[in-house]
């Protein structure tokens, strides 16, 4: 029987997936850690939420950039260069002394770490075409990136557990090293003949869009939402979305070709793709908190617990992808973010229960974890799969950008959340205390640090109180982007859809 794949495709699909199971270690195992760079490196809420929110917006700065260039100057070239530069950044990281050093240098690993996973997509789209043959890489990608996903948690907690920090991003030196020479011997290069010229006047704007945005949300309280400095942030960010938009209208080839949205198929996987990281992933970050500070978890039962959340994804995506097959995405993203949103109402109920747990948080934690597993890979298939070959990489930098813009804004979001939710409970629980102590209050509580002179109980249900705040958001939250993503993908088709690539 003839194999599926080719010795060399195995290779590149080896090469691919070393590269996101970095990428979604990245992810998943420094939310665990979140709590130790608090206490190692005096880090307060604020600065915790950078160290992710640095990450993901260094990542969505990057992304469509990388798509034009490795489009034009060849995938295979950019890929190994972000590589390189992956396994670098994360050295630094590794090194960093202080948590200013380490945001910083969070938000350089972003760039390489963004660059990386746009050329793996195009490399995984160009290298395999075929119906089986693709069904078969994409799976196994799935999978893999669900592995750093799922034991990224564990990881993390169990290299703090047995040594330091500090490994979590070391760690990442090595499999760069090996994921490099296999993408350099594997991988044949490829390139789009029509490539244009980089649209610098789109990578501009779009990135401090989205960084004012969440500067905005995250240092709103302190500055005062209603504040001249924080409503000037406000509107660079409008003026920035703004100009933008017009510079892809005007752009001949724009970085971000607005015409593709008129494929239902893409514009329905780029709702889930944003509605996954409005709710499940910036969760991610937090959850860790919950367990820790609210359960009485260590560092190394948190990762544990925390499996029962990113497991699923491991399991999940092969099936994901025969259903899609047989239902067609179009039915099976949208019923993927609905089973996300019960996780996260089944996690809510958990976390109110009267002796609240890891065991009572469990069936939510499944369930929400099961539904991403759904979603996640038919998403990304989609998204590659319904536009000509030859823009893969703009396809899948929409898609990657959806998904890391949307991350950054709700980390921020889900911040002010559970920090507004916890101070509500501390004027309910604490009338007499004048409203600038219990906001100090609220944001050590929400960082998951013990409050001297605050009994237990207090901050114990400020924090179930904030919490449940955040998953109410969550769960209403992906419920409606699963009704968007529905109608989108049910609507009329639009003429556009004609540049689809035919089956």
């Amino acid at each position: 029987m003839t194999p599926v794949l080719t010795r060399r495709g195995i290779v590149v699909l080896f090469a691919a997936c070393l590269a996101c199971l970095m990428f979604g270690l990245e992810i998943s195992s420094v939310p665990t850690i979140l709590p130790t760079l608090e206490q190692v490196l005096n880090a307060d809420f604020r600065q915790l939420q950078w160290v992710m929110n640095a990450y993901t917006i260094a990542v969505t700065t990057v992304l469509m950039a990388v798509g034009t260039i490795a489009d034009r100057y060849g995938r295979k070239r950019v890929f190994l260069a972000s590589i390189a530069a992956f396994g670098l950044t994360s050295l630094i990281c590794g090194l960093a002394g202080n948590i200013s050093t380490l945001i910083v240098a969070r938000f350089l690993q972003g760039l390489s770490g963004g660059a990386m996973l746009i050329c793996q997509l195009a490399v995984l789209s160009h290298e395999f075409q075929e119906g089986r043959e693709r069904a078969v890489a994409w799976g196994w990608w799935g999978v893999v990136f669900g592995i750093g996903l799922g034991f990224g948690p564990i990881i993390g907690g169990g290299i703090v557990a047995v040594s330091s920090w500090q490994w979590v991003f070391l760690i990442h030196v090595a499999l760069a090293i090996v994921a490099f020479a296999l993408a350099l011997g594997g991988v044949h290069e490829s390139k789009d003949p029509q490539a244009g010229r980089l649209d610098l006047a789109g990578i501009l704007t779009l990135s401090p869009a989205v960084f004012c945005l969440v500067f905005y949300i995250t240092q709103g309280p302190e500055l005062g939402f209603a504040s001249p400095a924080a409503l000037a942030i406000l509107g660079l960010s409008i003026a920035s979305f703004v100009a933008f938009l017009i510079a892809e209208r005007v752009s001949k080839r724009p970085m971000f070709d607005f015409s593709v949205f008129r494929i239902r198929p893409f514009s329905g996987a780029i709702v889930g793709s944003a509605a996954m990281n409005l709710s499940y992933w910036p969760f991610m970050i937090y959850l860790p908190i919950w367990f820790h500070a609210g359960l009485g978890l260590d560092s190394f039962a948190t990762g544990l617990a925390l499996l029962a959340y990113t497991l699923p994804t491991l399991v999940m995506p092969p099936l994901a992808e025969r259903l899609s097959l047989r239902y067609r995405p179009g039915v099976i993203i949208p019923a993927g973010l609905a089973i996300i949103g019960i996780g996260f109402f089944l996690m809510k109920w958990g976390s109110t229960a009267a002796h609240a747990s890891w065991l009572t948080m469990l069936p939510g934690c499944l369930i929400a974890g099961a539904g991403l597993g759904i979603t996640n890979t038919p998403v990304t298939n989609t998204t590659t799969g319904s536009v000509s070959r030859n823009r893969a990489g703009m396809a899948s930098g929409i898609d990657m950008s959806a998904r890391m813009i949307s991350l950054a804004v709700n980390i921020a979001v889900m911040g002010f959340i559970l920090a507004s939710g916890v101070l509500s409970h501390l004027m309910a629980a604490l009338p007499d205390l004048d409203s600038a102590r219990l906001y100090q209050f609220a944001e050590a509580i929400a960082a998951g640090n013990p409050v001297p002179g605050l009994q237990d109980k207090v901050v114990h249900d400020a924090l179930a109180n904030g919490f449940g705040w955040v998953m109410l958001y969550g769960g209403i939250g992906v419920w409606i982007m699963a009704a968007v993503g529905f109608a989108v993908f049910r609507a009329r088709p639009a003429r556009q859809e004609a540049v689809q690539r035919p089956d």
